[in-house]
């Protein structure tokens, strides 16, 4: 024990006090409650034009431009509709084209087995299918959920995220995120009160 005080001596540590550093846990960013919408929307101005680009805000509705106030401009659920209704049809029309031209040809009325427009109707359906279950399942993906734990419910005071509180964080991994210097950016804000969220 005395090894170990005397090694970290220089720094005025000792066990206790260099265990009590080790379990800390690690924080996932210093988040800020505001009273109104409006308040919420210029903080996350203030911020973003400050330099931080990891950043969130959580409210009980809909806030008209929040997204592009905290730098979220780039939706990818269209591309993942769009790739997935071209899958759709063409699984939909060579399904049709297999069955009816390669696996199993019938003469139907002298019909050519490649009669493409007998296969408009599904390829359209599978179409519509496709892209529906890519724009659940993508949505689902691209916002991370399920999610059945988020550390800002951490946070004590978060519960009234759903009730009449609105919330702006800047996450630990941003570039220009300092714990000290983060904080107080934070306080100059106005806020009602800044937690540190832990992990």
């Amino acid at each position: 024990m005395e090894r170990y005080c005397g090694k970290f001596a220089s720094h005025g540590l000792c066990s206790g006090a260099r265990s009590s550093i080790m379990k800390r846990d690690p924080i996932y960013g210093v988040m800020a409650e505001f009273d109104s919408a409006q308040a919420l929307l210029d903080a996350a101005r203030t911020t973003h034009q400050a330099g931080y680009k990891k950043i969130d805000a959580y409210s009980p509705f809909p806030i008209e431009g929040l997204a592009e106030e905290i730098g979220f401009r780039r939706n990818a659920v269209p591309l993942v509709v769009l790739i997935g209704g071209l899958v759709g049809g063409i699984s939909g029309y060579l399904m049709q084209y297999w069955m009816s031209a390669v696996d199993y040809p019938l003469n139907i009325g002298g019909k050519p087995p490649h009669s493409w427009p007998a296969f408009i109707v599904i390829t359209f359906e599978m179409t519509i299918l496709f892209a529906g279950i890519s724009a659940v399942l993508g949505m689902l993906a691209l916002n991370g959920l399920p999610m059945p734990y988020h550390p800002v419910f951490n946070v004590p005071r978060f519960s009234s995220a759903s009730k009449d509180r609105f919330f702006l964080i800047v996450f630990s991994s941003d570039t220009k995120y300092d714990p000290e210097d983060t904080l107080k950016f934070l306080h100059t804000l106005n806020p009602r009160s800044v937690s540190e969220v832990p992990s």
